[in-house]
């Protein structure tokens, strides 16, 4: 009987240390990595057009030297807050694309941003 306690008590060990071991140490999502962002204006002041680096972490989004904050959701759904300017749109694969808008000296402006992983 103690045997038996033992062998499963083993058992038991092993397997949680199986599935600890297979657990990944993050919650990645399917969308976290590099993205080269372009925003460009349609209207207002803003400028014509720029490009970014973003990156996404565990599903949220952060930028070197810049004031971001957002999410991927599972879906790819992107809600973001770039410097005061709000975008949101959708991800799918390695691209994705959406609407902002935003102000210049407070003047409206808006348009559209493409994605693409690197």
């Amino acid at each position: 009987m103690r045997r038996t306690r033992i062998r499963m008590a083993f058992f038991t060990s092993a397997l949680t240390a199986a599935a600890l071991a297979a657990a990944p140490a993050t919650a990645q999502t399917a969308y976290d990595g590099l993205w080269n962002v372009t925003v460009v204006t349609k209207t207002g002041g803003c400028e014509p057009s720029t490009r970014s680096t973003l990156t996404v972490t565990d599903g949220k989004v952060s930028a070197a030297g810049a004031d971001v904050t957002g999410s991927i959701g599972r879906e790819g759904l992107v809600r973001v807050s770039i410097n005061g300017a709000y975008a949101n749109g959708q991800l799918s694969g390695n691209a994705g694309s959406g609407k902002w808008n935003g102000a210049s000296a407070g003047i409206p402006c808006s348009g559209r941003w493409e994605a693409s992983r690197q």
